[in-house]
């Protein structure tokens, strides 16, 4: 009879990766431990009640009921609004996320879609489809104002990546009393975000989508930015009104926007944002990395261990009270 598991990996994969590449990374650093991999409904009904770390996409609340054994869920996405966050707190798990791991691709696309606008290499790119040698004029990014809302892993990340260009950086968090890494730090009330995009360049989103941060960016927060003025979002599409950034680009309100999410999303092929020469699009692609489970797997391997010796569970988002 096989052991029970200590690990088990849930079959439903995520951004086209491969589950059984997750187990084995898994596997690698927990050589002491058993890690099963569920490949069918039945195999996880039977895996799951056995388990003391479950991950996966998420996990069916009616087999909570039976899972003595587990100590911690650990979802595969950074968003946890799909578990079932409740029925998990009351059986005592512990709950962690994917947050920080997509960080480094999502900073790295955020720089290239800034200097391309700095440099105006989508007017190189076009000239170059249709054969033409002709100069056109290009700006600086140094000495630039970049604007950065959110200043979690993500933000974090873009900001450590700016460091050389020579720039200023304001960044927008919740509790502004705690300082940052950038040049200047404001909060998310309406005087403070206008007055970090009155002066911004480049205004980069980089925080949660939720109540205080759906539809942050409008027609009023779009007016109060400088006509040379883009917007990089690498957030939620939900963060921007998207009409209101429709009109802003049709009118040269703003230089221009790059978007690696919309609302809608996908974006319907006939939205007139696909035609606009000031607007780059990618279809949510900025987190993509051949690092996804590597990175994960650290992060679920040593939390293992960390429940073994009562240490610091590394992105928790759900830990319940253990002294009782």
């Amino acid at each position: 009879m096989s052991p029970e598991p200590d690990v088990v990996v849930l079959r439903e994969g995520t951004e086209g990766l491969s589950m059984e590449s997750y187990a084995e990374r898994l596997r690698e650093r927990l050589p002491d431990h058993t890690v099963a991999l569920a490949r069918t409904p039945k195999e996880e009904h039977e895996l799951i009640p056995q388990a003391r770390v479950v991950t996966g996409i998420s996990i069916d609340e009616a087999l909570l009921e039976r899972a003595d054994r587990l100590e911690l869920f650990a979802c595969t996405f950074a968003g946890t609004d799909h578990v079932p966050m409740d029925a998990l707190a009351d059986r005592g798990v512990t709950v962690t996320n994917a947050g920080g791991i997509h960080a480094p691709g999502i900073a790295e696309q955020t720089i290239g879609n800034m200097l391309v606008f700095a440099r105006r290499l989508h007017e190189g790119w076009r000239r170059k489809e249709n054969g033409e040698w002709r100069h056109f004029q290009s700006h600086e990014f140094t000495d630039s104002t970049v604007t950065v809302v959110g200043l979690g892993s993500i933000g974090q990340a873009v900001v450590q990546r700016l460091e050389g260009f020579e720039v200023e950086t304001i960044g927008i968090r919740y509790t502004p009393e705690k300082g940052g890494p950038t040049d200047e730090v404001l909060g998310f009330d309406e005087d403070d975000v206008h007055e970090a995009f009155s002066r911004s360049d480049y205004v980069v989103l980089a925080c949660p989508l939720n109540d205080l941060t759906r539809g942050l960016v409008g027609e009023a927060e779009l007016a109060t930015l400088p006509p040379n003025a883009v917007i990089v979002n690498a957030a939620r599409g939900g963060i921007v009104d998207t009409d209101a950034l429709l009109s802003a680009l049709q009118s040269e309100g703003i230089r221009g926007a790059a978007l690696d999410v919309t609302d809608p999303e996908p974006l319907p092929a006939d939205h007139p944002l696909w035609d606009l020469e000031n607007c780059l699009i990618t279809p949510h692609t900025g987190g993509h990395t051949p690092k996804h489970w590597d990175r994960l797997a650290d992060i679920v391997a040593g939390n293992l261990e960390a429940l073994a010796s009562g240490g610091e569970i590394e992105n928790a988002v759900l830990r319940p009270d253990s002294s009782e």
